[in-house]
């Protein structure tokens, strides 16, 4: 029962995105659509996951000095398998992520968590603060792509729901609509935390 309070603490209270502010860059570039979303937060739990359990496992061996070396090479290992499997079996959503698959090996969010929490807690709890983590993250890229995605191009999950002749604000699905949508959520996340004293 223990670990399952690791599971809830990534989506509110320390959500990696909106809360922590961890992982920005590829957040703000690749949730133009709501598929990209769920492809970068799928891939980033993936790692996060394992690469927490692998870290937790081998804490008592690694020496001090070498650390974040080693949790480099264990990150870069699952990193490599999400980027060829990907590759393998989604490749249209492997061009549309681009280089932010392969830079998930420096993500602010894996390197924090293994240094945070894995390399101080049970495997079992590792895992679960890596899936907590993970869900949030994903939560907060699909929320930020389907608000960018449907006001920048009037379709969710790449399905069309506006007729042609609607207009659509073309900021959103720009640089700068990233930058607005990230800040309107960052501000109504700290409302949530305080109403609800979270």
């Amino acid at each position: 029962m223990e670990n399952l309070k690791y599971l809830t603490n990534g989506i509110i209270k320390e959500n990696p995105l909106l809360i922590l502010v961890l992982g920005t860059c590829p957040s703000l570039a690749v949730t133009t659509s709501v598929t990209n979303g769920i492809g970068m937060g799928a891939a980033v739990t993936f790692v996060l996951v394992c690469s927490n359990f692998i870290i937790s496992l081998l804490k008592n061996f690694i020496p001090n000095k070498v650390r974040i070396a080693a949790f480099i090479v264990v990150i870069a290992s699952f990193v490599t398998i999400v980027d060829l499997v990907m590759q393998a079996f989604t490749p249209d959503l492997y061009k549309a992520l681009g280089v932010f698959i392969p830079l998930i090996v420096v993500n602010c969010i894996i390197l924090g968590r293994a240094e945070a929490f894995a390399q101080k807690n049970t495997p079992v709890a590792a895992i679960m603060d890596g899936i907590g983590m993970g869900i949030g993250f994903t939560l907060a890229l699909c929320v930020m792509a389907a608000i960018r995605e449907l006001l920048g191009n009037g379709s969710l999950m790449d399905v069309k729901l506006v007729g042609e002749n609607a207009k659509t604000i073309l900021i959103f699905i720009l640089p700068p609509g990233a930058f607005m949508t990230f800040g309107y959520l960052i501000a109504i996340m700290n409302v949530i935390k305080r109403k609800f004293n979270i």
